[in-house]
């Protein structure tokens, strides 16, 4: 009686075993299926990528370890754009810094490299720069700023504009959107706009170049007073085009490529016994 009780019993643990077997054969399978699967599409993904980095690789470099020019321009325009780019400037149609320094009447002139003298401009300290393209900027923090005293800076490049001819001034504040730009020859106005939330200056028909980028003028007492931020927003979208009027005009500051300058200095020197502004 016994015997035939363990007899059973083994058989219903043998049952059981077999049935616990085939569940587990039941889950692993699709487990190692759907491994495999994953593995496949990594290996397939891997030689994807590596066939596409070795077709770009020709494009991207010209050689291991060089920029192509497209980005190495593309990288020296950025740098120079936010770096480098002042907050004012002068531009003057001249080759003769010596002509330009007499105008200012510096103090302490140094000869200096555009790095160098684009460093020096933000101190106490004016910048002439060599001539590039057939102009000469001129760049200070020291400049005369329009929003502070508009007749001031417009005396300032008038008499500069009566000693050396065609003078151009260029402004921007793109923190609170002020801006300027102005063109004299031989003394005259020719164009002059200033904006400080209001317009400060408005003076002569806006230029061809105005028009094509479509820089919005406004003149006295015009605009929407009662929606400020609005007009402070419009008027940002001029500071954004003030280079491309430079280039326009004359020449745009982070257009100038500082390593064709190496051999060319310019002048650097104090505004504390420059003629006055």
């Amino acid at each position: 009686m016994n015997v035939s009780k363990f007899t059973a019993i083994f058989a219903m643990d043998g049952r059981g075993a077999s049935a616990a077997s085939q569940d587990h054969a039941t889950i692993i399978l699709p487990l190692l299926l759907l491994l495999g699967t994953v593995l496949m599409i990594g290996a397939l993904l891997i030689m994807v990528i590596r066939r596409y980095l070795r077709t770009r690789g020709g494009k991207l470099f010209t050689s291991a370890g060089q920029q192509t020019q497209a980005e190495f321009h593309s990288e020296r325009f950025f740098q120079s754009s936010i770096f480098q780019c002042p907050n004012r400037w002068v531009a003057i149609k001249s080759a003769n810094p010596q002509a330009v320094q007499t105008a200012l009447g510096l103090h302490n002139p140094t000869p200096c490299s555009w790095t160098e003298g684009m460093a020096q401009g933000s101190g106490q300290k004016l910048f002439i720069s060599p001539p590039v393209r057939g102009w000469i900027l001129v760049v200070g923090s020291l400049l005369p700023e329009p929003g502070e005293d508009v007749d001031a800076c417009f005396r300032f490049l008038q008499r500069l504009s009566r000693e050396l001819g065609e003078v151009q001034f260029f402004s921007v504040n793109r923190a609170v959107g002020h801006h300027a730009w102005a063109r004299f020859e031989c003394g005259r106005a020719i164009r002059g706009y200033a904006w400080a939330g209001e317009t400060l200056w408005n003076q002569g028909r806006k230029t061809w170049a105005e028009r094509k980028l479509s820089l919005r003028c406004y003149d006295y007492y015009e605009g929407d007073t009662r929606n400020h931020f609005a007009q402070i927003e419009r008027s940002r979208a001029n500071t954004e085009k003030i280079l491309l009027l430079a280039s326009i005009w004359s020449l745009d500051p982070s257009s100038v490529d500082d390593s064709a300058l190496t051999d060319a200095l310019g002048i650097a020197g104090d505004l504390s016994q420059a003629k006055p502004r």
